[in-house]
């Protein structure tokens, strides 16, 4: 029987100063969390988006911490709902991922847990490079429907364990993971939901995500 309820999850929101810029998430643990995912996602207002939340939520049914995270501040999603230079600024994100997870890695809640990264369009390039910027291994990476091609070269540097998920109709993205697949020297799945879209709004698509996504992240992150 599945015990998880509201009661057994503390979640709250969370500012994290990185220099001059402070990012807000939401972070959440269950009790006794046998990892901790940080979820990078290259759009605007990235952590109140519904998909996120919802994989993020069973992820805590599995005794996962989450952070849903923005990578830009307020002041720079009004400008990017305008201009959408910031989310294709691979190296900015890159670097507040990492500035995140030190603070995460520096949390007493969450206690030397195994990090993990969930990124989502352009956040899933810069958590491949965030990967290669930390001298502590990040212990898995997931990518759903995201460009990791855009992290260009540092593919090749990347040895976390890596599962990219695509929609098996989203034939644009499914080509430009299967060239970013081939640069990968790492541990790695290429995983396509039959029948899905880019944004997995079909029925059971994102249930078939959080299915791929559990198995990855339980398999890597738990000691």
């Amino acid at each position: 029987m599945n015990n998880f309820s509201a009661e057994t999850l503390d979640e709250h929101l969370v500012d994290i100063p990185l220099g001059p810029a402070t990012l807000y998430g939401n972070l959440a643990l269950p009790l006794e969390p046998t990892g901790v995912v940080l979820f990078a996602q290259g759009s605007v207002g990235g952590r109140h988006g519904p998909r996120s939340r919802y994989v993020a939520r069973q992820l805590n049914e599995a005794k996962l911490a989450t952070l849903l995270l923005d990578l830009l501040t307020p002041e720079e999603e009004e400008i990017d709902l305008r201009t959408r230079l910031l989310q294709l600024n691979i190296r900015l994100l890159a670097e507040r991922i990492v500035g995140a997870t030190d603070w995460l890695a520096q949390n007493p809640a969450i206690n030397g847990l195994r990090i993990g990264y969930f990124g989502t369009s352009t956040g899933a390039a810069a958590a491949f490079e965030a990967a290669t910027m930390r001298p502590d291994p990040i212990s898995a990476i997931i990518s759903r429907g995201g460009r990791p091609d855009l992290a260009g070269t540092a593919l090749t540097l990347v040895r976390s364990p890596t599962l990219l998920i695509v929609g098996g109709n989203d034939f644009e993205t499914m080509e430009l993971n299967r060239e970013a697949f081939k640069h990968l020297r790492c541990e790695k799945k290429l995983a396509v939901v039959p029948g899905a879209t880019h944004l997995f709004e079909e029925p059971g698509a994102l249930d078939d995500v959080v299915s791929w996504a559990r198995m990855w992240f339980m398999r890597f992150l738990p000691s």
